[in-house]
């Protein structure tokens, strides 16, 4: 959410940033923030002028009292009845038009850093850099559920029957191959310094307002019925959530941390729920990082926080590159955003396996997240990256991995996790 001042201020940026994001549907919003604005601080002026008379009254009826004139008093205390119900009037008023510049101002989206990328959608992002060489082996690449099967490490039929589509049962192998890399990057993210947590799993309205835009909650997140909670879509909800209406002092930050959770995401809009695969699935979990920092030292961060996921992925032989994320690919609340794709060699080509993002004071103006330094009290600055998902990562995995013979490779960084495994040996053909 903007800061209503530059709206004010400089409503022309304000337009041009819509423009520039293809949301011209919302540059009329920006005329009636202006409007309702406007109202608003004349409603609150007036207040202002009532409450001083009703104050200077006030002070009268005392001395009218004092001095025997009663009619006087009585004829006062009727002029501050009358003030106090034109207030009641105005203070309603206000809160009406204080939740209508609101419900617009949640809308408007964040001003973009100035490096994005202008472009319509995801097609126009733009590869910045690749590490490691992509390899095709002359051998077949088989898809990644008939890979599974051959350990015996899925189950899709039962899921259907319990669950329906998008879900799934790991087993075996393939399921403690799922969890070492999990807690390979629990101890992975520790080691670069950063705070393990394990947050809620659920959270309420004012939260799940304060860290996504409308579409994304709309389109993401399971509501409990009957309940004022949430189930998240990501760690870095409750994580940012855990510092609404905070005040930290500035020479804490950064707060850097890293996050396990499920995640749980309805995904509405989105290409489809996979009958037979485990790359778009509702249910899935999740070590995050997430930092809160000063507001000069967030581009530092982001850039350290997607190098991370980076030096993860190829510390486990996986090529992977990254995409700087076009203006129109941008979620409302985002300044800038890098996604990490790994390579398949199965289909030669990369797919997403995890996106930084910057969100400036965006999610701080929210929920109320504030630093105190020496010159006073300001919005601090939030950032979010995933380190790992399974089993979208494990797609990856499987396929770079993949030995002719059909065993799968485990590196030396997960041997310790996997029994000191080096291999997985099929159990099938």
């Amino acid at each position: 959410m903007l800061d209503i001042k530059l709206i004010r201020t400089n409503p022309e940026l304000v337009k041009e940033n819509i423009k520039k994001k293809f949301q011209d549907e919302k540059l009329k919003l920006v005329d009636e923030v202006i409007e309702l604005d406007k109202k608003n601080r004349e409603a609150k002026n007036h207040g202002d002028e009532l409450r001083a008379k009703r104050n200077s009254i006030s002070k009268e009826i005392g001395g009218f009292m004092k001095n025997g004139q009663k009619d006087k008093a009585e004829s006062a205390k009727l002029e501050v009845a009358k003030i106090n119900k034109e207030l009641e009037t105005l203070e309603e008023e206000q809160k009406k038009l204080d939740e209508e510049v609101r419900q617009r101002m949640l809308v408007i989206p964040q001003i973009i850093d100035e490096t994005v990328p202008i472009g319509k959608d995801d097609s126009e992002n733009v590869e910045i850099e690749k590490f490691g060489e992509p390899m095709i082996p002359s051998y077949e690449i088989p898809y990644h559920v008939d890979i599974i099967e051959t350990f015996d490490g899925i189950d899709l039929d039962s899921s259907r029957n319990t669950s329906g589509a998008g879900f799934y049962y790991l087993k075996g192998d393939i399921a403690r191959l799922h969890s070492a890399i999990l807690s390979y990057a629990r101890d992975f993210m520790i080691d670069r310094g950063f705070t393990y947590y394990i947050p809620p799993f659920m959270i309420r309205s004012d939260v799940v307002t304060g860290v996504m835009s409308f579409a994304e909650m709309e389109n993401m997140m399971y509501k409990i019925e009957g309940e004022d909670l949430y189930l998240i879509g990501t760690s870095e909800h409750s994580m940012i959530g855990k510092f609404i209406n905070t005040i930290t002092d500035e020479d804490k930050m950064p707060l850097t941390m890293t996050s396990y959770s499920p995640c749980f995401r309805k995904e509405v809009g989105a290409h489809g729920i996979e009958e037979r695969g485990i790359y778009r699935i509702h249910q899935f979990e999740k070590q995050e990082m997430v930092v809160i920092c000063k507001p000069e030292d967030s581009k530092k961060w982001f850039e350290n926080l997607w190098r991370n996921t980076v030096d993860f992925f190829r510390s486990l032989e996986i090529p992977v590159r990254t995409l700087e994320c076009c203006s129109g690919d941008l979620a409302d609340l985002k300044v800038k955003s890098l996604d990490v794709e790994a390579f398949s060699p199965r289909q030669n080509k990369y797919f997403e396996v995890g996106s930084c993002s910057n969100l400036g004071d965006a999610q701080a103006r929210r929920l109320n997240i504030r630093l105190r330094g020496k010159d006073g009290i300001y919005l601090a600055h939030t950032l979010n990256n995933t380190c790992v998902a399974p089993p979208r990562m494990l797609i990856a995995f499987l396929e770079n991995l993949l030995q002719e013979d059909g065993s799968i490779k485990i590196p030396e960084p997960l041997r310790m996790y996997m029994g000191g495994k080096d291999k997985l040996v099929p159990k099938k053909k």
